[in-house]
């Protein structure tokens, strides 16, 4: 989720996507079976057993994760990857990349880097993209099906939850706390004497409304979300509601969601009862528990794992 920048629509008139790839040394590896060449990257000993993460957005890229995420590569094998239209990766064409576009890569992903037993790690929109590829899943038997769900602040599970969390969202972001904070940058000068400071503060500011502590977004990794590639995602799921779709899914699932998140709490209470899910709830905690609350949330992701383990 985190937009970083006002959205815009993308043209009424669907043409030939084309994508540009940012320029990458050889030693760079990049899927080669999904339709446009996404970055990916692994970490963790190569003997474990892997973890697909699902990084959020949709249309930002993986950085944003890590380093904190480094903590399940411990005992992990993680691979992440830079889904279609965001990272190293650009759009620059019309036509609009859906959420089908994103499960389509995924499966591909899966089968190209042999990742089964599918152990799936999604954050925010990427645990929505879980969710939609493991509804999927269920009713086309060619598709990977997952064996287990990590659920990390997902986003919301239907369109009428999602247009509440806009409007918390966008409260906090009007606080009087947030708003004297962005008169004290540009009254501060900073712009002008250290352009970097000023705009590692500036992107601070933009997710602050994320966090139970505004303070705490000084810890998380700067990224970029793009615009045009995250409105046409959640244009085309349209009035959606997941609600009865995922009592579909039949795998051992773990939910865990801040209790200071401007996603609605409802909504992931709602995802982990429909999937039969371990619920995790935690204290003082906004959208992004890797940062805010990490021992809380590697411990019960361990935990989850430790107890449901796959071959």
């Amino acid at each position: 989720m985190f937009p970083e920048q006002p959205l815009t629509r993308p043209d009424a008139c669907p043409g030939t996507t084309r994508f540009r790839a940012t320029p990458y040394s050889s030693t760079m590896p990049f899927t080669r079976s999904t339709p446009f060449p996404l970055f990916y990257r692994a970490d963790g000993p190569e003997s474990a057993a892997p973890l697909l993460l699902l990084h959020g957005g949709p249309g930002a890229h993986h950085d944003y994760l890590y380093p904190q995420m480094l903590e399940l590569a411990k005992q992990h094998r993680v691979i992440t990857y830079d889904q279609r239209g965001g990272g190293k990766l650009r759009v620059d064409g019309d036509a609009p990349v859906t959420w089908r576009s994103h499960v389509e890569d995924l499966a591909l992903i899966v089968r190209e880097l042999s990742l089964e037993p599918l152990t799936l790690v999604g954050y925010s929109w990427g645990g929505l993209l879980a969710m939609l590829y493991a509804i999927e899943a269920t009713q086309n038997a060619a598709l990977p099906a997952p064996q287990r769900l990590v659920l990390i602040a997902p986003a919301p599970i239907t369109r009428a939850w999602r247009d509440e969390f806009e409007a918390a969202l966008a409260e906090r972001q009007r606080s009087e706390a947030i708003a004297s904070a962005r008169q004290a940058l540009l009254a501060s000068g900073l712009r002008e004497q250290d352009a970097d400071a000023y705009k590692q503060r500036s992107f601070e500011l933009s997710v602050a409304g994320y966090f139970a502590d505004p303070a705490r977004a000084v810890a998380l990794t700067p990224f970029r979300v793009m615009g045009k590639v995250q409105q046409s995602v959640w244009e085309s799921l349209g009035r959606y509601d997941l609600c009865q779709s995922l009592r579909a899914v039949r795998c051992p699932a773990l939910v865990v969601h801040g209790d200071a998140d401007p996603i609605p709490m409802a909504s992931a209470q709602a995802a982990a009862d429909a999937l039969g899910a371990r619920f995790v709830a935690l204290a003082d905690c906004g959208h992004v528990p890797y940062v805010e609350q990490p021992a809380a949330l590697f411990g019960a992701i361990e935990q989850f794992l430790e107890d449901t383990t796959v071959r």
